[in-house]
């Protein structure tokens, strides 16, 4: 891990918020440019008296729809649908990466009302043109400066309060739960089998997903992360002496993001974005919206289980049809992600052509992180100092918060909301101290919307409707699921409980058949309301950087259970005793336990079974007889230990 030498003094925002950093402003120079060069081109057939086509098409290069206005008369409100097309144009852009999308509409609209202007143009048409032209620029440049201004404001306020605020941040983040003692209650447990349910059906089907499109939040490939996230905690934290269910509705996860439904949207990025149209390797170019976030996946599950298949060649193929594959393993994604940061001028990378997300950037961070913890690399030494330098610096605004999003052609920053609590438990892998940062302004900023409750409790009360950004409808669980995740990351009990209660709240719980979800949340909301509920303090971190000790993988280990017939609430070994709680999921039962990894030939005392007593085969293996008619506590423990 790095020595987070490269950390700025806390508490305390950087000092050059707001600033324009050199790759912003190199990209903002060009593209101002490149207008001033349109704009001298389309006045040049006015400057020598051309042809009426020519005046229209230069009209045209000035603003999108602006040569209609060069027609006269009633063809001049072409300009509105035009413009209205244009914007769509944008938000192709935005939403899929189209970077095509808007040099069409404008060329287009300037060269339809070339192809339209057989009189004389109108001689009043530049003058209008550039009315609306410094109208355009003067409304952007006065609501940038308000901007600014209020960023600076509430960098004052939040330095005043950040000092305070960190210091009680960093004491309760020492914390760290008793992991020999950790066991699943109801609610957990009722969590979880939501995310089972889900992972455990066959490779190829998306019960229970939502299923709208690839491109933005609501995309399966997200969905797909989130919910290997939490599974990736559980086992971790509760359930590392337990492969069974747990170990294959992960592996299920991460082979059903190979499937094409879930990648191919790369397909028609690589064409209307980078316009390649014959290599669409979707771990070679940008994309860390792939590769950052399911590397980050496949690594946390190996460093939970043990299991290195994916480090395998070929263990991570794409395969698009019979004649085109690209195949992938846990290395070479990480290569991927590494290999483009090192060649990132913004020190963050794009998600999709164009398009530099910063929280994609802490999925990206996140998986060097699980590469170097797996294997001893230094990829965080060699990309963290060149990362944190970019987020200061060209992704920082007056206030001191992350700028959401920034085109990496244009250099233009894109309203993107995502706010320090979500960001905060993923720097926590890596820049443990910003991380704390985050939060502790998260946490004060939220007070506002902290309400009292009847019984003398208190729960975050949320404004409005709301939007779930899972399936674009309205909704709380989102917001109250981030609240939760980071809340819990850092042991804030007191905000973590207002977020939970705001969750039982608002968004209308639901039990039913002994599987919670909460109603009015998409999938990738609900998985992380799951995993919030699932964590403790530092549980995302230790995650994704602490391998799990030799003892918890190489002691007695139950090979396999029936779900959801039997619920294994807890699972853990020190190295040669296992202890486990075992619940009915579907009224009372009698199974079979079997367990492995018991040293062969060797007499073990049980409790909790049928049989008080079991021998190793010579392989290291046995099975226990267990009635289940409540909560079941398994101990199996060498006889020679208690001699």
């Amino acid at each position: 891990m790095t020595s987070l030498a490269t950390e700025l003094p806390l508490p305390g925002l950087p000092s050059f918020r707001g600033m324009t950093g050199p790759a912003t402003a190199m990209r903002q120079r060009r593209t101002w440019l490149i207008y001033l060069g349109l704009v001298a081109f389309g006045a040049l057939p006015w400057a020598i008296g051309a042809s009426p086509a020519w005046c229209a098409f230069g009209l045209g290069l000035w603003v999108p729809g602006g040569g209609f206005i060069a027609l006269g008369g009633w063809w001049s409100l072409l300009v509105l649908p035009a413009a209205i097309l244009f914007v769509a144009s944008l938000v192709a852009w935005f939403w899929a990466g189209a970077v095509v999308a808007p040099v069409l509409v404008w060329l287009g609209a300037a060269l339809l009302a070339a192809g339209m202007a057989t009189d004389a143009p109108w001689p009043g048409s530049p003058v209008v043109v550039a009315a609306l032209v410094v109208a355009v620029g003067f409304a952007f440049a006065r609501a940038n400066g308000k901007a600014r201004a209020r960023g600076a404001a509430r960098a004052l306020v939040r330095q005043a309060f950040l000092p305070a605020s960190y210091a009680e941040v960093a004491a309760q983040a020492r914390g760290r739960p008793d992991d020999a003692r950790r066991e699943l209650d109801a609610d957990q447990l009722a969590g979880l089998r939501y995310l089972l349910d889900r992972a455990l059906q066959p490779v190829g089907s998306f019960d229970g997903f939502t299923v709208i499109d690839q491109f933005q939040p609501a995309a399966l490939r997200y969905q797909i992360n989130h919910m290997g996230f939490a599974l990736g905690i559980a086992q971790r934290a509760y359930l590392p002496a337990f492969r069974g269910y747990m170990g294959l509705a992960q592996r299920n996860l991460i082979e059903k993001y190979l499937e094409r439904k879930v990648w191919d949207y790369w397909v028609l990025e690589s064409c209307w974005g980078h316009l390649n149209f014959t290599d669409w390797n979707p771990a070679a170019r940008d994309n860390i919206m792939l590769t950052g976030w399911f590397a980050a996946h496949v690594g946390q599950y190996m460093l939970a289980t043990g299991d290195r298949r994916y480090m395998e060649p070929g263990s991570l193929t794409f395969r698009l049809n019979r004649r085109q594959s690209w195949a992938h393993d846990f290395t070479t994604i990480v290569g991927s992600v590494s290999d483009n940061y090192a060649r990132a001028d913004f020190g963050l990378f794009a998600c999709e052509p164009n398009w530099i997300y910063p929280i994609c950037n802490h999925y990206g961070m996140l998986a060097l992180v699980t590469h170097d913890a797996l294997t001893g690399s230094k990829l965080v030494d060699r990309h963290l100092p060149g990362w944190i330098r970019g987020l200061d610096t060209e992704f920082t605004d007056a206030s001191g918060s992350i700028v959401g999003l920034r085109s990496q052609f244009t250099g233009l920053p894109v309203p993107f909301p995502v706010g320090e609590a979500g960001y905060s438990h993923f720097a926590n892998c890596f820049m443990p101290d910003r991380a704390r940062q985050f939060w502790a302004i998260a946490r004060r900023e939220i007070e506002p919307l902290i309400v009292a409750e009847d019984d003398g409790g208190s729960r975050i009360a949320m404004p409005g409707a709301g939007l779930d950004a899972g399936h674009y409808k309205p909704g709380h669980v989102g917001a109250y699921a981030s609240y939760l995740v980071a809340a819990r990351e850092f042991g804030d009990r007191e905000r973590a409980d207002a977020a939970l209660r705001g969750l039982e709240r608002d968004c209308r719980p639901d039990r039913s058949d002994g599987v919670l979800r909460y109603l009015t949340g998409s999938n990738i909301s609900n998985a992380t309301a799951i995993m919030g509920l699932l964590m403790d303090t530092g549980d995302f971190r230790r995650s994704f950087t602490e391998p799990l000790p030799e003892t918890r993988l190489a002691g007695p280990m139950i090979e396999s259970m029936d779900y959801p017939d039997v619920l294994v609430a807890r699972a853990w070994s020190d190295g040669s005793r296992l202890e486990a709680v075992l619940l009915p999921g579907r009224g009372a039962c009698r199974k079979a336990v079997p367990l492995s990894q018991l040293v062969p030939g060797a007499r073990y005392r049980v409790v909790g079974a049928q049989q008080a007593e079991v021998t190793a085969s010579p392989e290291g293996e046995a099975v226990l007889d267990v009635v289940l008619d409540g909560r079941i506590e398994i101990i199996v423990e060498p006889l020679e230990n208690l001699a």
